[in-house]
């Protein structure tokens, strides 16, 4: 049998909040004091999210999500799976986007979307980009655009792009 090393953000991904946070805290030699106090809440506030009895509101997710580098989705335990709504790259942590005040943009991959602008403007300059790096000997230069014109013009920064 072979085994694999994971990061922790490859095994946060099978994990609830309450793990999640906990992990977090810990790695980052935190006691529920000292995160309270960073984040501007109780440490019993702390307590009950590491015992799964409540989930941190959305304002104290952003801040968590900042001081930890993580996104959102990683710390509700990886719910949905994300992709870039430009290039429909899957998404992780390390490839997920920031805007300028570090903040995650969990919409955007960080070779579509960097330093709060957007790389592509241009449906065919992504799509020449996609297939010159993407095609191989399975799968044609014909057969990689054509999947591409056909699925890019589908994710959010297209559609809107054309409004």
């Amino acid at each position: 049998m072979k085994w694999r090393r994971y990061n922790i953000y490859e095994v946060m991904i099978y994990m609830e909040t309450k793990d999640v946070i906990l992990e977090l805290r810990t790695k980052n030699g935190l006691s529920q004091d000292e995160l309270a106090e960073k984040i501007h809440v109780t440490r019993q506030a702390v307590s009950r999210w590491e015992n799964g009895e409540t989930v941190p509101n959305t304002e104290t997710l952003k801040m968590l999500s900042k001081m930890f580098d993580v996104s959102v989705n990683t710390l509700l335990g990886s719910p949905r799976k994300l992709i870039c709504q430009c290039c429909g790259m899957p998404l992780d942590d390390s490839s997920i986007s920031k805007e300028t005040d570090g903040t995650f943009n969990e919409e955007y991959c960080k070779w579509c979307y960097a330093e709060g602008k957007f790389i592509y403007t241009n449906l065919e300059e992504l799509t020449d980009f996609l297939v010159e790096h993407m095609s191989n000997d399975s799968w044609s230069a014909e057969q990689a655009r054509a999947f591409f014109e056909e699925q890019l013009p589908k994710l959010n920064y297209w559609k809107h792009s054309k409004k």
